[in-house]
């Protein structure tokens, strides 16, 4: 009997007794699984080429695990009616996806949580082409993953083969044994994603969730709905049992770039992702949360909003441009129905355009989560498009590059490392309980730069980030504090984390504090600040 750790993942491989031609596209083949309590979960198996099929599982539920095995062809005795079992034990590391389990919408629909409840922060970073070998396993893979977890992500976005940016079967996008499928799509193509493995599971291991992105979504047109299905069900059955998330596609209702015929795919698009997402949702058998990558907001890339889990926001890579836009894009997306979590899935990569630079990842991040976002993803120019020291990525299909930064520069950009002190400030906090207030602050002007974000756990903390002011000047006053009450006023450096000496204040009768004449005092340089308030009595 096998015996597995709590969230790791076991695996079984079956071989047809007569394989048939053409296996992957004639099969479907699938195993019922009973754990320790009883309860049922059918997982998809998937082809791994020749006449070998495979099932992968996982669970924290700890005790004996048994299977029986389903297959189309009733008759192939080789992969109907096998039988199985396995032992899950106690996971005694650190990883904290074995640990407390992968990761889901917590009950509030506000933010995430592991399977056993711990808050989990979404840290993303962008690596859409992350699998091909332009990022070379194992060194390059590895050195990045290194530098990602010492600066604190905790989700990486990553492409399963089918880029943006470049035409069906450029070379740019291989991996080492190829395509992930053949080039009329006919077979998806096993080795591709054997060394694709590799690389989910070296995230993984290393505490990182991968947020698989299915595809891009000009790709629908191109394979059509059955074969995207296929597509979905092969990185259901593959990766599913891992702790990852599912994001159906990248902007999915944009066309592509060359296509003669826009206004029709924009259409086909929208309801083909609608019944690839209803379809995912059938066949999620580990309950991985599912959304979708937008051109500007995920709940209108389907017809049912409902399909999704939490809805990813796209809202412009126009440095301060983009701000106002970000914000206005969150609160639409935070006021509708049904309630999701809600967060900013692309915005300004770092050193795109020569512009978009730390000063303004540290807004977008404080801004975004001070308003109510679960969470935030970052991109560094260079890694999303892997550019190499020696070969840069080269020109889109509309014939102008973004940039030529190789991702070993890129991946030390300042504000990749500034976020993640932002959410080490956070994690000291409970950040989950946090609610925007931005009333509180006066005065609260709306604009490129607001003048202040606030959120509140209510009567316990408020915090409060200032950017640089602009023409309109720095706040002057907090309100909606507890009356005749004193706080603890801790001054943060966003860039450095550095907490400076902190100072009690007092509140008046209307719950107010007058701030304006102790700038000096609670931020001693001209830059942006985080000011932590604690309630003290």
């Amino acid at each position: 009997m096998k015996k597995i750790r709590q969230g790791e993942v076991a695996e079984w491989t079956f071989r047809a007794a007569s394989p048939c031609p053409d296996q992957f596209n004639k099969i479907e083949f699938s195993a019922v699984f009973t754990d320790s309590e009883g309860t049922e979960r059918l997982v998809p198996g998937f082809w791994a080429g020749g006449d070998r099929w495979k099932i992968r599982y996982s669970s924290r539920k700890i005790g004996a695990h048994k299977f029986r095995t389903i297959c189309s062809d009733s008759s192939e005795t080789g992969l109907h009616d096998r039988k199985g079992e396995c032992e899950v034990v106690e996971y005694e590391k650190k990883n904290p996806l074995y640990l407390h389990g992968g990761i889901s919408v917590a009950e509030d629909r506000r933010h995430f949580q592991h399977e056993d409840g711990t808050p989990f922060f979404w840290l993303g970073d962008t690596w859409w082409m992350g699998l091909c070998k332009r990022l070379a396993w194992p060194d390059d893979f590895q050195a990045l993953v290194a530098n990602r977890v010492a600066k604190g992500f905790s989700v990486i976005q990553i492409v399963a083969g089918l880029y943006p940016d470049m035409p069906w079967r450029d070379l740019r996008g291989a991996n080492e044994a190829g395509f992930p499928w053949e080039k009329d799509f006919s077979c998806i193509a096993p080795e591709y994603f054997d060394a694709a493995d590799d690389r989910i599971e070296k995230l993984v291991n290393a505490g990182l969730v991968p947020c698989i992105v299915g595809c891009w979504g000009y790709f629908l047109p191109w394979m059509g709905i059955d074969k995207m299905k296929r597509h979905w069900r092969y990185l259901v059955a593959r990766y599913g049992a891992y702790p990852v998330v599912w994001c159906l596609a990248g902007e999915a209702i944009m066309p592509y770039y060359l296509s003669e015929q826009k206004e029709r795919d924009v259409e086909f698009q929208k309801k083909g992702w609608t019944e690839i997402a209803r379809y995912v949702k059938s066949i999620n058998s580990f309950d991985r949360p599912i959304t979708i990558h937008p051109t500007q907001y995920g709940h209108e890339m389907v017809e049912d909003p409902g399909l999704l889990d939490f809805d990813m926001l796209q809202t412009g890579h126009w440095s301060h441009l983009s701000l106002a836009n970000t914000w206005e894009s969150l609160r639409v997306a935070r006021s509708l129905e049904p309630q999701m979590p809600v967060l900013v899935g692309e915005v300004c990569y770092e050193g795109i355009g020569e512009a978009c630079r730390q000063e303004i990842q540290r807004v977008l991040f404080w801004g975004s989560i001070l308003s109510g976002a679960a969470g935030h993803t970052y991109g560094a120019n260079g890694i999303w498009q892997v550019n190499t020291r020696k070969k840069p990525f080269g020109p889109s299909p509309h014939g102008r590059s973004w940039g030529d930064t190789p991702w070993e520069d890129a991946c030390n950009l300042p504000g990749g490392a500034q976020l993640g002190i932002a959410k080490k400030i956070l994690e000291e906090l409970e950040w989950w309980k946090l609610v925007p207030c931005p009333e509180s602050v006066e005065p609260d002007l709306s604009g490129e730069y607001r003048c202040s974000f606030a959120a509140e756990i209510p009567g316990k903390l408020r915090l409060i980030y200032i950017p640089v002011p602009s023409l309109h000047g720095w706040i002057t006053r907090v309100k909606n504090l507890s009356r005749d009450s004193r706080y603890e006023v801790t001054p943060v450096d966003p860039t450095s984390g550095k907490k400076y000496p902190a100072v009690q204040i007092n509140t008046d009768r209307e719950g107010t504090w007058t701030l304006e004449k102790a700038y000096n005092l609670f931020m001693p340089v001209y830059q942006d600040w985080l000011l932590i308030l604690k309630k003290l009595s």
